[in-house]
């Protein structure tokens, strides 16, 4: 079984989805240990002293103005936890709270949030034991952290609240760890709020939307080929010499994939035999310019988030020369503003799609093929509905591209007056990864369809993608049938990565 290894510097993307979506066993290095061991006595040193700090000695937010007594900060601690555990509506996904938590272990482990090594192990063995605390969807606005899903996280730390253990069973958490042998921890000083204080849930969202957005541009740029070839489209347009004059990188990592894709088709360019055309439409010739578009926000959304993975976000944070400085750094803009580019991105990429399957099902712009690719058009409707749904999930797409970002509701009596709604900005992202999978997937289904009914000799890697989604239980042209199965069985494929891996049989490793 893989091992992460958690270090004072951070973490990577791949080790997120490696524990988040994976089976890796989380471990905290020793050196990592002894940075945590002396900030903490940092915090020791200062609870012991007469004067106020912030987090150790006060209470939080806008009651940061009272001094605590020593007898009273366990109480405290425990307190923040309780009452910021306030969330509210469905669960969130098993693989969200699994980032969330090791992203929070990531900063725990990097020797500035002056917790003790007690809560770094605690936090590992609860990640290894396949414990995953019940996280709502609503209480986070994004700064100050993401405040009530890291609390809930928190709550079964302390034993209290309940978890989903490894079998998928809800229980109470004290229940679940006792059954792994692991104790409670009774929270001292400063260590409620340094669990408290991060952008880890928007954090760990976008590291998984990105994931799952680079495989699906690529599959976009399958199916943009697939439609172009079906419509017998010119390839002119994807030629190296073209992409190189506007010099996005994006772009032509999109072009190149396309033109690999319709390597050796007989089908591309006949229309300017038989049906002059001077020119495709602007769904087909500037599908590169679109999903390079889309590339390209992706590599600054990954700039950002590499960024964040390196950072340890906490309030106060105990500094190399042993200061404890309060800062802002848990406000979550920087995340946020990505996380609204890629819902934008992802909204344009699938709005392209879509007017390429309403052309490829239109008779009078589809150059040729029948309406609807019905078998007979009347009789039977073809593909008219799916592109409706895919039609839907467009317009779902559009309202979750506003931005949540340029939003924000002040709180903590004014203390807190401006957020991020980071965390909101990266649950509507997930939504619209999911739609565009979907979106993808018509377009799949319907671009296959249309190369069948052309005839003729398609690319290589056309009839390898053909083989595989028909061996995926995606059926081909015919009488009307059942339809949902097979767009259901399209959208597996296609978030499998079923789709890349078919054409890369053929065209070697693409974008």
């Amino acid at each position: 079984m893989h091992t992460v290894v958690v270090e004072t510097a951070g973490t990577t993307a791949e080790d997120v989805l490696a524990v988040s979506r994976g089976t890796a066993r989380v471990t905290v290095s020793a050196d990592a240990l002894a940075a945590v061991a002396a900030a903490r006595q940092v915090i020791d040193d200062l609870a012991a002293k007469p004067d106020p700090v912030y987090g150790v000695s006060t209470g939080f937010g806008a009651l940061a103005v009272r001094h605590i007594s020593p007898e009273l900060r366990t109480q405290l601690q425990r307190n923040i936890v309780r009452s910021h555990a306030a969330g509210m509506g469905p669960r969130v996904e098993r693989e969200v709270v699994r980032a969330l938590m090791f992203l929070r272990l990531k900063t725990l482990a990097s020797g500035r949030t002056g917790v003790r090594p007690l809560v770094v192990e605690t936090m590992a063995a609860l990640l290894n034991a396949g414990i995953t605390p019940v996280v709502h969807e609503y209480g986070s606005l994004g700064c100050s952290g993401d405040l009530a899903p890291l609390s809930h996280c928190a709550l079964t730390l302390m034993g209290e609240g309940d978890a989903e253990g490894p079998d998928g069973v809800v229980r109470p958490a004290a229940e679940l760890l006792a059954e792994h042998g692991i104790e409670p921890v009774e929270l001292r000083e400063k260590e409620g709020l340094a669990l408290l204080n991060g952008t880890d849930g928007m954090l760990g969202m976008l590291v998984m939307a990105c994931a799952d957005l680079a495989r699906l541009i690529t599959s976009a740029d399958i199916t943009a080929a697939l439609s172009l070839e079906a419509l017998l489209g010119s390839e002119k347009v994807l030629a190296p010499e073209l992409h190189t004059i506007r010099p996005h990188p994006g772009q032509g990592a999109s072009a190149a994939n396309m033109l690999k894709v319709l390597a050796g088709s007989a089908l591309t360019g006949h229309h300017q035999d038989d049906a002059p055309r001077v020119q495709d439409a602007y769904s087909i010739r500037c599908a590169p310019q679109v999903a390079g578009a889309v590339r390209d926000t992706l590599d600054h959304a990954r700039l950002v988030a590499g960024r964040e993975l390196a950072a340890a976000v906490d309030n106060p944070v105990v500094l190399p020369d042993g200061r404890v400085e309060s800062n802002g750094n848990f406000h979550g803009a920087p995340v946020a503003y990505v996380l609204d580019f890629l819902a934008i991105a992802a909204a344009d990429l699938g709005s392209i799609a879509e007017r390429r399957t309403d052309r490829l099902l239109d008779k009078n712009r589809s150059h040729g093929l029948p309406a609807f690719l019905a078998h007979d058009a009347g009789v039977d409707s073809g593909l008219m509905i799916a592109q409706y749904t895919q039609a839907a999930l467009v317009s779902e797409m559009k309202r979750l591209a506003v931005p949540a970002s340029v939003d924000s509701i002040p709180s903590s009596a004014m203390q807190e007056d401006h957020v991020s709604m980071g965390w909101s900005a990266a649950r509507k992202l997930r939504t619209a990864v999911d739609a565009l999978t979907r979106v993808v997937a018509v377009e799949l289904v319907a671009a296959t369809r249309a190369v069948e009914l052309r005839g003729g000799e398609p690319a290589p890697a056309t009839r390898a993608v053909l083989d595989a989604v028909r061996a995926a239980g995606v059926g081909g042209p015919g009488e009307d049938r059942f339809l949902a199965p097979d767009l259901a069985a399209a959208e597996a494929f296609v978030r499998s990565g079923g789709l890349v891996a078919a054409a890369e049989t053929v065209t070697g490793p693409l974008a």
